[in-house]
C-alpha cells in the first residue's frame, strides 16, 4: 500500500488517473508477491506505465546522479520535416507516436537539436525510466574502472572482484564474457513470466549478508562452456554494476556522477533504483531527461572525454560499440552491452520502447522514449526500426548547414 501511495503522489496532476492506478496498484500488491519490487512495472497497466514511467522515484527507492553546474550545450540546428514511412506507406509522426505510445523523440545532429518533441504528459524538465538503456551505462563504468586502475583486466576473472560467487557457475567466468554475456549460465529472459529469472531476480529473499544478486545468480547452473554462447541476461549487468561497486569502492550513481555525469555537462540530475541493501540495478532503470540520454549518446561519440579527460582506457569504445558477440541476427551482433550493426551504427535499447541510436557517420543521435504496452515485440521493434529509417532520410534529404 505504502508503494501505491507513492505511486498515487507522482500522478496527482490528473485524479482520474491517479485514483485508476491506485486501485489497479493496490489490486496488484494484493495479488502479485512481485508488486513492490522493481520487476513489478512489467505487469503495470498502461495507465501506470505511461505515468509511472516518468515518476519511478515516487514507486522505488533510489541513488542520485549530481548534474553538472555548467551544462553542455545543445543549441538549435536547421529544423527537420519529419513523418513516418513503413513499408512503403508514409503517415504524420503523430500516428506513430500514438500507435506506438511514445512519449519523446529527440534528433541531435553536430551536436545540435534538429527535432523535439514530446508526448503521454512527458516533457523537457522530467525523466523516463532507461530499463535497458542502463546496460551501456553500466559498461561504461567497467571501462572507466579500468582507466582508473580499479579493474585490472577484462580477462580477469569475476570472481577476483565478487568472491561470493566462488564456487558457482561464474568460477572460471571472465569480466569480458559478463560484457558480452557469454558466460555460458543458464538464464530466462520472458518479460511476461512472473516465474522467469528476469522477475525473480529483483523477488527472491538474498541469502543473509549478501548482496542479492550475487546470491540469486551464484544458483544458476552452467549450460555452456564460458565464451561459448551468447545469450541476453539482465542479471549479468546487475553482476557487473555489482562488480563496480566492489571495484571502486564507490555507489554506481557516485561513480557515474564522479567520471561522466559532472564533468561532460548533464544538465539534470538522474535518479538510479537501488534494492533494499543499497545496490543499484546495474542493467536497468536510471532515470534520465530526454536531453541528457542524447548527451550521453555525444558522450559516447565523441570517444568517451569528459571535462578535457579521457575516461575510459584508449580503444575502449573501438571494442565496446562492436560486435563481440553474435546474436544469430544477420547484420546485428553484441557489444560491451552495447547492440551494434554492421553499417557502422550502435545502441541502446531497453524494454518498453527505450532506444539511444547512434549514427557516428553522419555524427547523429536519436533518442526515443516509449511505454509500449508490451515490453518486446518484434513488430514494434520492426516499427522503431522504421522511424529510424525515416529519421535517417530526412537527415540524408534535409542536410544541416555547417
Amino acid at each position: 500500500m505504502k508503494t501505491c501511495n507513492r505511486l498515487m503522489l507522482g500522478l496527482a496532476a490528473s485524479a482520474a488517473l491517479a485514483a485508476a492506478a491506485f486501485a489497479s496498484c493496490v489490486v496488484a500488491q494484493t495479488a502479485n508477491p512481485l508488486a513492490n519490487k522493481p520487476a513489478a512495472v512489467l505487469f503495470w497497466t498502461q495507465a501506470q506505465k505511461e505515468a509511472g514511467f516518468q515518476d519511478m522515484e515516487a514507486a522505488f527507492p533510489f541513488h542520485r546522479v549530481q548534474h553538472a553546474d555548467k551544462p553542455l550545450p545543445l543549441p538549435p540546428g536547421a529544423p527537420l520535416k519529419l513523418s513516418f514511412t513503413q513499408n512503403g506507406k508514409t503517415t504524420p509522426l503523430a500516428d506513430f507516436f500514438a500507435a506506438q505510445k511514445t512519449s519523446g523523440l529527440l534528433v541531435i545532429q553536430n551536436g545540435r537539436v534538429r527535432f523535439e518533441t514530446y508526448a503521454l504528459g512527458f516533457g523537457p524538465d522530467k525523466r523516463w525510466t532507461s530499463f535497458s538503456v542502463a546496460k551501456s551505462f553500466t559498461s561504461t563504468l567497467v571501462g572507466a574502472a579500468i582507466r582508473d586502475g580499479h579493474i585490472k583486466s577484462l580477462d580477469d576473472p569475476v570472481v577476483t572482484y565478487i568472491p561470493g560467487l566462488k564456487g558457482s557457475a561464474y568460477e572460471g567466468v571472465s569480466v569480458r564474457q559478463l560484457l558480452t554475456m557469454t558466460s555460458g549460465v543458464k538464464w530466462n529472459e520472458d518479460y511476461t513470466d512472473p516465474k522467469s529469472d528476469v522477475a525473480r531476480l529483483f523477488f527472491v529473499t538474498p541469502d543473509p549478508g549478501v548482496d542479492a544478486t550475487v546470491s540469486y545468480m551464484r544458483k544458476l547452473p552452467r549450460e555452456a562452456a564460458p565464451g561459448s554462447k551468447w545469450l541476453y541476461k539482465t542479471g549479468e549487468t546487475n553482476l557487473i554494476g555489482v562488480l563496480v561497486t566492489s571495484a571502486t569502492h564507490k555507489s554506481l550513481a557516485e561513480y557515474l556522477t564522479e567520471k561522466i555525469w559532472r564533468p561532460f555537462g548533464m544538465e539534470g540530475d538522474a535518479v538510479w533504483m537501488i534494492d533494499e541493501r543499497g545496490q543499484e540495478a546495474g542493467g536497468c532503470c536510471i532515470s534520465v531527461s530526454l536531453r541528457d540520454y542524447a548527451r550521453m549518446g555525444l558522450f559516447v561519440m565523441g570517444g568517451g572525454v569528459a571535462g578535457g579527460k579521457s575516461v575510459v582506457p584508449d580503444g575502449w569504445f573501438d571494442a565496446a560499440i562492436h560486435k563481440q558477440a553474435d546474436i544469430g541476427e544477420p547484420g546485428h551482433g553484441y557489444g560491451y552491452q552495447w547492440w551494434t550493426n554492421d553499417d557502422g551504427t550502435y545502441d541502446a535499447r531497453g524494454i518498453f520502447g527505450q532506444i539511444i541510436h547512434i549514427d557516428p557517420a553522419r555524427k547523429l543521435v536519436v533518442v526515443v522514449t516509449s511505454a509500449w504496452p508490451e515490453a518486446d515485440l518484434p513488430q514494434r521493434w520492426a516499427a522503431r526500426s522504421a522511424l529510424l529509417d525515416s529519421i535517417t532520410a530526412a537527415v540524408d534529404a534535409q542536410p544541416q548547414p555547417q
